[in-house]
């Protein structure tokens, strides 16, 4: 991938999101502003990652939300909408630890079958990285600080909070992985 499919990404984002759903549209821009940040760890995978970023929550906006499971719902967009590359539509599906989510909505076996997860941990991992370590209105934040913010925005309760719950030792785990990918590369 190159540099156009990160604009191409920007172009889908902000026509999907930036109107209807601006706090949304804000993480997604602080999202993928992480991601560009990654780029020395990634290589070639760079637009990749800073494309996912963009997209991961495209399944939000109001005319999209089919299944009510922004995963799903974005990564279908995606394929359905724009015949987007599969890589691309597989990380947005199972982005931030979806599949648990899924399970807690119903959706596992579907997300499974129809978007199986991207067999390449670093670029999944750093896909986690950049969301969970940007807030709701995109700006850098801690992993821990944003579960807390999730938990505390949604309720512990919630299938969102279960979810977040279940999901943070991994959440934790890839932002770690990540950052000691970054530790070890020259800046």
């Amino acid at each position: 991938m190159d540099e156009s499919t990160a604009v191409w990404a920007l172009r889908v984002g902000e026509a999907e999101l930036a109107v209807e759903l601006p706090r949304r549209w804000a993480h997604s821009q602080g999202v993928a502003a992480r991601a560009a940040g990654l780029a020395r760890v990634l290589g070639e995978d760079a637009h990749l990652l800073v494309a996912a970023a963009t997209l991961h929550d495209v399944g939000y906006a109001p005319r999209l939300a089919t299944t009510g499971f922004h995963p799903l719902d974005g990564a279908r967009f995606l394929r359905e909408e724009h015949g987007a590359d599969e890589r691309l539509v597989r990380l947005v599906a199972n982005h931030s630890c979806a599949l648990l989510e899924a399970e807690e909505r119903g959706f596992r076996e579907v997300l499974e079958a129809e978007f199986p997860l991207l067999e390449e941990p670093l670029l999944v991992d750093a896909l986690v990285y950049c969301d969970m370590t940007t807030t709701p209105d995109g700006a850098r934040t801690t992993a821990q600080d944003r579960v807390a913010e999730i938990l505390g925005r949604y309720g512990a309760d919630s299938v969102v909070g279960r979810f977040i719950r279940r999901a943070s030792p991994e959440i934790f785990a890839a932002v770690e992985r990540v950052e000691a990918a970054l530790a070890g590369q020259p800046r």
